[in-house]
């Protein structure tokens, strides 16, 4: 049985955390691999949570689903990262029905981003729910819910300029760096990694320098080679990270890894070295900081520094709101049409039946008995009786539950949400 309404029984939350309150030590705790997702949907269901979708970026984990109870979710993500129930409560949000659906809207729409605009989290959340309908987990409430906040995505994309000019983290970090290293011309940049943030820096630095400048380095040769080939950039094994490293006047580390890949152990340089850490979990110890001539920026600075571009963005907020507003209202009033549609259904069943009651005593009673007139007759009245409870449903102001058990009572009829 799907619970995809605020009805009884289970309601619906979004849990989590972001770089709103979370720094990326933090956020790396709650961090979720592939691996870990997998698992947290499987407990799920063992634990006899049906429905929910997981999300796990850079800037933020999330869970939306219908629980008894939050912490039947926060568990879960617990269970299945590194963080604690205390770290949860230190940093993490809990919304519920409307709130949690706004915070999906906004979420999914780029208001919600570290950076402004930044539409990668559609891809994320949509990914999200196809693995969890691929494995039984995510009912029509989700499926219409995500859908919704992927139409307010597109339009908000297309009507406003909420995402006009180049940012990013990945564009932040090459803006840094031609920023902050003199003679960038004649530098060597290294970077290591191959994952999303660590292919847009490539990208964008390929755009901005000459391509020998540039090596790249991932403990998968192949995966290096493919993005080398079409970016025209060189590539060393992984064997030689540390003999790279200290050729290097900039080192960007974008790996997936869960724990530090680059240390102070590693660096034995006899120059000044920039090194940008783009990953989550942070991929850089801090320990390299005790190193006079190593710099260490995180993806956090990067996203804070002050920003034309982002200036101008915030203008469009106002209208991509609308634009949220009117995609939301469309789903709120589904959910509600979805909810009281059964008790209308089964109300009207119940007239009919007291209707063909009533005509059936008729006929006995009546030689002269205007079968099809009586019929024509009762049909309109119970439309008028259902349209009128309908109307008194969709009212903004009616508390939709009591009215539901309220007919169901008067009425004695049963109905079940699905």
């Amino acid at each position: 049985m799907e619970n995809n309404t605020f009805a009884k029984h289970p309601t619906f939350y979004a849990v989590g955390l972001s770089y709103k309150k979370a720094d990326a030590e933090m956020r790396g705790k709650f961090s979720l691999d592939d691996k870990s997702k997998v698992s947290l949907l499987l407990q799920a269901k063992e634990e006899g949570i049906e429905n929910l979708i997981v999300t796990s970026t850079c800037n933020r984990t999330e869970i939306y689903g219908f629980a008894q109870h939050p912490f039947q979710l926060i568990k879960l993500l617990c269970e299945n990262s590194q963080g604690t129930v205390e770290d949860f409560q230190k940093v993490a949000f809990v919304y519920k029905n409307h709130e949690a659906i706004s915070h999906m809207f906004r979420v999914g729409t780029g208001l919600d981003s570290q950076i402004l605009g930044d539409f990668e989290i559609i891809s994320q959340l949509k990914n999200a729910f196809v693995q969890s309908k691929a494995m039984e987990l995510a009912n029509s409430f989700l499926e219409r819910l995500v859908n919704s906040v992927i139409q307010a995505s597109k339009k908000i994309k297309t009507d406003t300029e909420i995402s006009s000019g180049a940012t990013s983290v990945s564009f932040s970090a090459v803006r840094y760096i031609f920023n902050n290293v003199q003679d960038i011309s004649n530098k060597n940049i290294l970077l290591f990694g191959t994952g999303k943030i660590g292919r847009n820096t490539c990208e964008n630095l390929v755009k901005h320098s000459k391509h020998e400048q540039i090596t790249l380095i991932n403990r998968t040769k192949d995966k290096a080679e493919r993005i080398a080939k079409k970016l025209n950039v060189i590539v060393k094994d992984y064997a030689d990270l540390q003999l790279e490293i200290q050729n290097a006047d900039v080192l960007v580390v974008a790996t997936g890894a869960l724990n530090p890949t680059v240390d102070k152990t590693i660096l034995n340089l006899k120059k000044p070295l920039l090194i940008l850490d783009l990953s989550i979990p942070k991929n850089v110890n801090e320990n390299v900081n005790e190193l006079e001539n190593v710099t260490l920026i995180h993806m956090d600075q990067l996203a804070q520094m002050a920003d034309e571009t982002l200036e101008n963005r915030k203008k469009h907020i106002p209208a991509a709101e609308a634009i949220i507003e009117e995609i939301k209202d469309e789903f709120i009033a589904w959910t509600k049409q979805r909810k009281f549609a059964p008790t209308i259904h089964a109300l009207k069943a119940k007239l009919n039946t007291i209707k063909e009651g009533e005509l059936n005593f008729q006929r006995k009673k009546l030689a002269n008995f205007d079968e099809e007139q009586a019929e024509l007759i009762s049909a309109r009245i119970i439309q008028k009786i259902t349209n009128h409870f309908a109307n008194h449903l969709k009212d903004d102001q009616t508390m939709v539950d009591e009215s539901i058990e309220w007919i169901e009572k008067i009425f004695q009829i049963e109905t079940l949400v699905k």
